[in-house]
């Protein structure tokens, strides 16, 4: 990342998830100090302060029966990506915190407004590839991925229209180990990269991460890292909402950023999906504080 700027954006919004809380996330970060941290590194840090829902008149019908608060998402995720894409324009490092997952449609919108030719590493125990016509639940955090490769409702995908597209070639995925059927047909499909927990256990993070580096760097112009801290085991971080045991260890998951770090990649981060009325003693809240350090150069040594 080259020491640039840091330009912090919270995003506290949780509709789009299952259950409440997720959109306290930004603020229990930096209750907790997440600022002070990262100036201790050393790095210029300047708070953007938020992106809300702007008012939305819920069209009657609504477009979809099935999907969940989509105007107020829409409306959300339009409002962030040009804050995003501004962001990106000054050569600042862009770090968002979330808010559930479904904010991600936003920042990537955002993002490949300023690059063309964007690798993703989506960190995370789920696909987030479903659509409309797969999803089980029609909360639309599990979709956002899916959405940024261009399949979903025509007003989700419409946020993209002034961005450059993204190659199913150049993303990959890392911890997965809940999937849907629809998403693993898409994996399978589209020519994406899942690293799932088995690949993790059988041939460790080291290998994971340098084949996952050398697939985003290879002929990208800028990486972007869209960690949801549901991909860690629930015993390290159970201040999430939809927890799936069996997942990245505390370990893994610093390794993983440290050697992100080391390679100079990543251009642009997202920390989503942090819960405080699920946490225990905040350990999620800090554990999720010293993975962003990881990630922009603390090191043991």
């Amino acid at each position: 990342m080259n020491r640039r700027p840091i330009s912090l954006l919270s995003v506290p919004y949780g509709k789009g998830a299952a259950r409440a809380g997720a959109e306290a996330g930004p603020a229990a970060l930096l209750e907790a100090g997440l600022v002070r941290y990262l100036n201790q590194l050393n790095l210029q840090v300047i708070d953007e302060g938020a992106v809300t829902p702007p008012p939305v008149i819920e069209e009657q019908p609504p477009a979809s029966k099935k999907l969940k608060h989509l105007h107020e998402i829409v409306a959300l995720n339009r409002a962030l990506a040009d804050r995003v894409a501004a962001i990106a324009s000054q050569e600042r490092f862009p770090l968002i915190l979330g808010g559930d997952h479904s904010i991600a449609i936003g920042t990537l919108s955002g993002i490949t407004r300023r690059y063309n030719n964007v690798g993703v590493i989506w960190f995370d125990a789920h696909g987030d590839l479903n659509t409309e016509d797969t999803s089980p639940t029609g909360n639309i955090h599990g979709m956002s991925l899916a959405v940024n490769l261009g399949q979903g409702h025509p007003l989700l995908t419409q946020i993209r229209q002034h961005s450059s597209p993204i190659n199913p070639a150049k993303v990959v995925i890392i911890g997965a180990r809940s999937l849907d059927q629809g998403e693993r047909d898409y994996i399978r499909e589209a020519g994406i990269t899942c690293f799932t927990m088995h690949d993790i256990d059988r041939k460790g993070m080291p290998y994971v991460m340098e084949q996952t580096l050398r697939i985003v760097g290879d002929g990208t112009d800028g990486v972007h890292l869209s960690f949801d801290i549901d991909s860690l085991d629930p015993y390290e971080a159970p201040g999430t909402g939809t927890a799936v045991p069996g997942g990245v260890s505390f370990r893994e998951a610093h390794l993983a950023l440290e050697l992100m770090y080391e390679s100079n990649l990543i251009t642009s981060a997202e920390f989503v999906e942090v819960n405080p009325l699920l946490d225990s003693n905040k350990r999620t809240v800090q554990l999720a504080i010293g993975l962003i350090g990881s990630l922009l150069g603390e090191q043991i040594l």
